[in-house]
């Protein structure tokens, strides 16, 4: 009798156990969201847009602080000399001038620091098209784990979700890709790019 319950037992905590792991599949997969966005049409005006704004915007705000630096010096200088600045004013103009040095000194991590928030809000648009539909196919494949291609060290093409996404999102695309769409299975595929007639 004892044997039959221990049967029983061990019997039931392996379908529990079973039941439990199938509750728990985890399912991974990749996306590349530096390869989807380049496929993306019209994102090579947000280049041109970038460098628009370091030419109009900053590259003149720079050269505006560098002047008003040069300036504030000179003036500093003179005045200085012939004694008609208040230790007031002068702390001030001091003070002034050692902002606008600390910006222009570390001019390269400022430029830097704004041309990524311009170009992450030119992205935006193109990232909630992309992500949209990413979310979507979590959520329809019931992926548990997505990472990044350069923390993958093997995965299924079949795992890219990249052309799964490209596939979702109805764009034009380059043949390679729409072959590699085609050969992972992927349903839902827009027609291939045609390439450009030959100039006469």
């Amino acid at each position: 009798m004892k044997k039959v319950l221990t049967l029983c037992f061990v019997f039931a905590a392996s379908f529990l156990i079973s039941n439990n792991l199938k509750a728990q599949q985890v399912k991974i997969g990749f996306f590349d969201e530096q390869a989807v966005l380049a496929l993306m049409p019209g994102i090579g005006k947000v280049d041109t847009l970038l460098q628009t704004y370091v030419s109009d915007s900053l590259n003149p705000r720079r050269d505006y602080i560098l002047s008003e630096l040069k300036r504030k010096d000179s003036t500093l200088r003179a005045d200085s000399a012939i004694g008609k600045l208040t230790p007031q004013v002068k702390d001030i103009m001091q003070k002034e001038m050692s902002q606008d040095f600390y910006t222009i000194q570390n001019w390269q991590q400022i430029q830097q620091e704004a041309i990524q928030t311009k170009q992450d809000q030119l992205l935006l648009p193109f990232r909630q098209k992309v992500y949209g539909v990413l979310q979507d196919i979590i959520k329809d494949q019931k992926y548990t784990h997505v990472f990044k291609p350069t923390e993958v060290i093997y995965a299924e093409k079949s795992d890219d979700i990249a052309l799964r996404v490209l596939a979702g999102l109805k764009i034009p695309l380059p043949k390679e890709v729409a072959d590699a769409i085609k050969e992972a299975g992927i349903s839902s595929t827009p027609a291939p790019v045609k390439p450009a007639a030959p100039k006469k």
